[in-house]
């Protein structure tokens, strides 16, 4: 399961519950500003980790999923993404966003589930 570092557990929890649709599987946090968040959205699993001091590390996770398009245009109505849907020359659906502290999102799936 990725875990991606984050600048504060509760800016973090608004964007993954609220925004990408993500449910809570466990919060540890004493001030709800950092500590630990499971998340889990389907099979995606994701954990946030807020350390007391803060700072972002820029990581990047990849996210599968079966339809991207579906995924992009539930995600897009909600949030801002750096890149719409494309196909890939090496034969995966992608596109990309970023959460609030600055790690990358990269969705991918397979090109022949794409909706038109």
């Amino acid at each position: 399961m990725p875990i991606l570092p984050a600048d504060d557990l509760a800016t973090a929890k608004a964007f993954y519950v609220d925004g990408l649709g993500f449910s809570v599987t466990f919060e540890s946090s004493a001030d709800g500003r950092s500590g630990l968040l499971g998340l889990k959205r389907g099979t995606m699993e994701l954990t946030i980790d807020c350390p007391m001091n803060g700072h972002g590390r820029d990581a990047c996770v990849s996210l599968r999923v079966d339809d991207v398009d579906a995924c992009y245009r539930e995600w897009s109505a909600r949030v801002a993404v750096l890149r719409a849907p494309r196909d890939e020359e090496w034969g995966a659906r992608t596109f990309d966003l970023l959460d609030p502290s600055g790690n990358t999102i990269f969705v991918m799936g397979p090109i022949g589930n794409r909706k038109k």
